[in-house]
């Protein structure tokens, strides 16, 4: 299939970006900044990017995790990087332990490795949230041919509940209006539902994840009986969440961030119930058509929901804190006086810890 190539989108994506610039409230704007670490951790964006081109090299797979992982953060307290959280301070569990998310979310060694590049050249400067953020966007470079700039200034969460994921995280059996107000509660519309969507294109998902539901599409003819049948023959009966069979979203163009994830959907081929609803929806299923045919387009507002998506609930300022451990927050010495830098502060900043 023909990859849509940089170029060929190029020019439509900066005027893309600066009228979603434009729209934005100027609160908002202020908030998140594209260039957020030019003076005080200029290498900060290459860094991730390092991290994340070594993690594909070897596993190309870990694209898809890390977008995936970036959108589960978000949909949850905010992107905050509370997903990364491998403890909770408050006790219980956190969101990485829900059963959204366990086990199937990955990427957390790559955002680790990330961040241990970036302490060492600019310690207490760069967020987690915002490492994640870059990460995501590094991702849909690689598998997408497309690059798009991030704003940046996020801080990150103290705060990781598996209560929140399972309240806060569409699911793979969601309906089409599930998804829809789902998304609206983060202020997407249904329309960024179906685009954001798009990123199945890419990827894998567990058995439990489809197996059972799949079963009332092929009563009720939604799921090809062929399609249906290879799944069957890849997962146990035994499946349950931790089974750790996988396949293939998108059994074209896998590991391709192209648009072929709409084009399957017509034909009862959509993994997911979920997936398959998209087309069962008045209100959605132009916009699969729309997708289908138009790959530029589809990526073009791919990466404007992308950015929105990175902007919702974020924690500024003074909110929040930098963590020095992507995994836990930090100590109460250090949590209290690292400050994030401004655009344009100086360097000399970037090791001040208050001495309160």
């Amino acid at each position: 299939m023909r990859m849509t190539t940089s170029s060929s989108v190029g020019a439509g994506l900066v005027v893309l970006v600066a009228t979603v610039c434009l729209l934005l409230p100027a609160a908002t704007r202020a908030q998140l900044q594209v260039g957020f670490y030019n003076t005080s951790c200029p290498n900060a964006e290459a860094l991730v990017r390092q991290a994340v081109a070594a993690a594909f090299a070897n596993n190309s797979g870990i694209a898809a995790g890390l977008i995936r992982l970036h959108f589960h953060d978000c949909f949850v307290r905010g992107c905050d990087a509370s997903v990364l959280l491998s403890v909770n301070p408050g006790g219980g569990k956190t969101e990485r332990e829900a059963p959204p998310n366990n086990p199937s979310l990955r990427g957390f060694e790559v955002v680790d490795a990330a961040k241990a590049a970036i302490e060492r050249s600019c310690p207490r400067t760069v967020s987690c949230a915002d490492i994640l953020a870059f990460a995501a966007r590094d991702s849909v470079n690689l598998t997408g041919n497309v690059f798009y700039q991030v704003p940046a200034g996020r801080r990150d969460g103290n705060v990781s509940k598996e209560g929140d994921a399972l309240k806060n995280l569409p699911g793979p059996n969601n309906t089409a209006t599930g998804l829809i107000d789902g998304f609206a509660a983060k202020n997407l519309t249904a329309e960024e539902m179906v685009v954001l969507s798009g990123s199945h294109t890419i990827g894998r998902s567990h058995c439990d994840s489809f197996l059972f539901k799949n079963r009332e599409r092929l009563a009720n003819g939604t799921i090809s009986p062929a399609y249906q049948a290879l799944l069957e023959a890849l997962c146990p009966p035994t499946t349950n969440q931790f089974t750790p069979n996988t396949t293939e979203i998108d059994l074209s163009t896998p590991t391709v961030l192209d648009n072929n994830y709409y084009k399957l959907l017509p034909l009862n081929l959509g993994l997911h119930f979920s997936d398959d609803q998209l087309i069962r929806n008045a209100t959605t299923a132009p916009n699969v058509a729309a997708f289908a045919a138009n790959e530029t387009l589809w990526k073009e507002k791919f990466i404007s929901a992308m950015i929105k998506m990175g902007r919702i609930e974020v924690n500024t300022g003074a909110q929040g804190e930098v963590r020095l451990n992507c995994s836990i927050v930090n100590a109460p010495s250090s949590s209290t006086g690292i400050e994030m830098l401004l655009p344009g502060t100086s360097d000399d900043r970037a090791d001040e810890v208050a001495t309160s």
